[in-house]
């Protein structure tokens, strides 16, 4: 409730928390910049092939809205087992239950309506995996039996939520979630807490945290502007993963926006939002709107079920902070683009010369269409063959985006 006027209590043998201070040359290469990461501690898991990263379908955003199906939509089995389907179907790798799973204050006691374990059978059938959202003082109360009890059900994570501040317990109470976590082999996604200072090295099942105002913010606000999500990457990202929850299949220009809690809408072109797949570094990154809207979107569906969440290479092509980026990052054999802009119509050339000499690729494209200026959900796809000879020019409306998938052609 209130700050010391001193950072830790500590016998003083041992290291202070250090600070840093990142200088690059220009806005660009501030997006390829892992100061923190390397300043962060030794790894201290022996064993890591179980960490496995992937995308989330997401109930809370939102709002468990479902439409076209034959039941009564809420927090209830017959419910998540359509969000199964749905990440099934799609090659998504994790659902989430967010609020409602349990009853506030006692994560032993299950919401009625759900049988777990039928939920956990069904999701392990459908070769999906589940993740628990959970209050962080609940956690802290019943550390050991609830995540025995994650373990047994065969959870793979949770989301740990609303500690909202950074004084010397809290940060504790980080370390211990991550280190009992992994002794159980559960992924760990904090939300509702401060900036990343390099725990994700020491224990990287600590796979992404929030930390920003994100997507969900539109469901109350309007401080999502296209602005600030082409300023965060040179900020907050600047520090490690963020879990902004992007994919919001209702956009619009922000004139035309409007805060709507359990229908929520965000600011900016619909490629605006799948460029964040490529732009926003996160290895478990979140499908966020509902799954009877991305059914009907399948121009958008076929990038978003193709799109990796981690990366093997990064470029940063062209970015000033607030105004526009793009970033080319590569996952095996192909590589991916994606670009922003704030609002203003921006125009970008970028230079393909990261690709493979002799090499030549795929590239399919999502863009903002000729009308995204005033329908912002205005979306078109093309094809062309490209080499590392190539320039490409990405035109975004006001509040626009870009989005490529680059894959050998032979």
């Amino acid at each position: 409730t209130e700050r010391a006027d001193y950072i830790a209590r500590t016998s003083g043998e041992r290291a202070f928390p250090w600070r840093a201070v990142i200088v690059e040359e220009n806005d660009a290469a501030l997006l390829e910049n892992q100061l923190v990461y390397k300043l962060g501690p030794e790894l201290r898991l022996d064993d890591t092939d179980w960490i496995n990263p992937g995308k989330v379908a997401w109930d809370w955003y939102n709002a468990l809205n479902l439409f076209d199906v034959d039941f009564e939509t809420g927090v209830n089995t017959r419910t998540y087992k359509e969000y199964i389907d749905f990440a099934s179907n799609h090659d998504l790798d994790y659902i989430i239950l967010d609020e409602g799973w349990y009853e506030l204050g006692d994560l032993m006691s299950v919401n009625e309506n759900i049988d777990m374990e039928e939920l956990t059978a069904y999701a392990e059938q459908k070769d999906v995996k589940i993740i628990l959202w959970m209050v962080w003082k609940t956690l802290d109360k019943q550390m050991q039996t609830a995540l025995d009890q994650f373990e047994e059900w065969g959870i793979a994570g949770i989301k740990v939520d609303f500690m909202q501040r950074d004084d010397q317990d809290v940060v504790n109470y980080y370390w211990r979630t991550a280190r009992e976590a992994a002794e159980r082999e559960l992924l760990v996604d904090f939300h509702g807490n401060y900036k990343p200072t390099g725990l994700r090295r020491a224990y990287p099942n600590v796979i992404t945290r929030e930390g920003v105002n994100g997507l969900e913010q539109n469901k109350w606000s309007e401080q999502l502007t296209p602005t600030h999500n082409v300023t965060i990457p040179f900020t907050r990202m600047l520090v490690g993963p963020i879990d902004y929850t992007p994919g919001a299949m209702v956009n619009a220009q922000p004139e035309n926006f409007a805060a709507r809690f359990t229908r929520p809408m965000s600011q900016g072109t619909r490629a605006h939002q799948l460029g964040m797949y490529v732009l926003y570094e996160s290895p478990l990154q979140m499908l966020a709107d509902t799954p009877s809207h991305y059914r009907r979107e399948e121009q958008s569906m076929n990038f978003l079920a193709a799109v990796p969440t981690t990366w093997h290479e990064t470029h940063a092509l062209s970015a000033t902070i607030g105004e526009h980026l793009a970033v080319a990052r590569r996952h095996d054999d192909e590589w991916y683009l994606g670009a922003m802009s704030n609002e203003e119509a921006q125009t970008v050339e970028v230079t393909l010369s990261f690709l493979e000499d002799g090499q030549t690729y795929t590239m399919t494209t999502w863009e903002d269409g000729p009308n995204a200026e005033r329908y912002a959900e205005d979306l078109q796809t093309s094809m062309q063959e490209v080499t590392s000879g190539d320039t490409v020019t990405i035109d975004m409306a006001p509040g626009g985006g870009f989005a490529a998938r680059l894959q050998p052609a032979n």
